[in-house]
């Protein structure tokens, strides 16, 4: 039996958060099969991410808060195997699809290895992180799912339609990343772990992630006004608006008081992210089978 430890390491919930990209994909391309649509969702919330966290977890050994987790159980031999394990599932049902989707997700799990890992460990070098993460679960992830769905190749990289929307998925993790470390500072620095958020300090974090999710926010309204209607990009900025007022009002209260920049108010605010693209990429989903 897998021990409670390492179930809750695997921070499954978590995936939530991560959902939006899958659903993106999947809303600018809709599926015309089921059975692809649902494995690629399975394999990559289900296995490849929980296998990434516990990874992580194995090598982080955090004290304190991590996302997901306010109260991080100690980690044990077993989470590092079990970690290994889901990624061979992962590989294995991927061929299923087909060998370049595999391909990507053994890509996709070495460089989430090399970003925790202590002889590589991406993680404490704060732009290269930040970019790297940014990169694979954005634009990376965005494509291994168009290349699962629909059973394509690498030729999908040269697709600039598909690109443009893959980028922009990046451009939201990007704005995004950043505010999920802004709780972790003396825990990242403990390790030598001195992220982009560390360097950037609370407020700097806050200032920094205004700017690219501003940019962001213009490129999806862009990109929606040109390639689908008007209305598709007012639906975008009235989904984003609670994300918006939560974000203006923590700002307001950690230039207060820094210590209000903690776990729990960082969760409030990935789960209204969370919701709030799921449901507008789920929403545009809909129309475009529909339609």
């Amino acid at each position: 039996m897998v021990s409670k430890s390492t179930i809750l390491h695997l921070r499954i919930p978590f995936s939530f958060f991560l959902l939006p990209v899958f659903l993106f994909a999947i809303s600018v391309e809709p599926p015309t099969q089921v059975l692809p649509t649902v494995l690629v969702f399975f394999i990559l919330h289900f296995l490849l991410y929980p296998a990434s966290n516990a990874y992580n977890s194995y090598f982080d050994k955090d004290k304190g808060s991590i996302g997901g987790l306010k109260n991080p159980p100690p980690v044990s031999k077993e989470l590092y195997w079990v970690a290994l394990l889901l990624d061979a599932l992962a590989l294995a049902l991927g061929l299923l699809i087909s060998w370049q989707f595999s391909v990507m997700l053994l890509v996709y799990g070495l460089v989430s290895k090399a970003y925790s890992h202590p002889s590589v460990r991406l993680k404490k070098y704060a732009v290269g992180s930040w970019f790297i993460a940014g990169f694979f679960q954005g634009c990376f992830t965005w494509l291994m799912a168009n290349v699962g769905v629909h059973h394509k190749g690498f030729l999908v990289f040269t697709e600039v339609p598909l690109l443009l929307p893959a980028f922009l998925s990046s451009l939201m993790l990007w704005g995004s990343y950043p505010m999920t470390q802004v709780y972790q500072h003396e825990e990242d620095a403990r390790r030598g772990d001195y992220t982009l958020s560390y360097v950037l300090g609370v407020k700097g974090t806050f200032h920094f992630t205004m700017i690219v999710f501003t940019v962001a926010a213009i490129g999806f309204i862009t990109f929606y006004s040109y390639y689908y209607s008007a209305w598709h990009s007012v639906a975008y900025m009235v989904f984003l608006l609670p994300l918006l007022a939560y974000s203006f009002l923590w700002y307001a209260r950690v230039v207060r008081d820094t210590k209000e920049a903690n776990f729990r108010n960082t969760m409030r605010l990935n789960m209204i992210s969370g919701l709030s693209l799921n449901l507008f990429f789920l929403l545009m989903l809909i129309f475009e089978l529909r339609g």
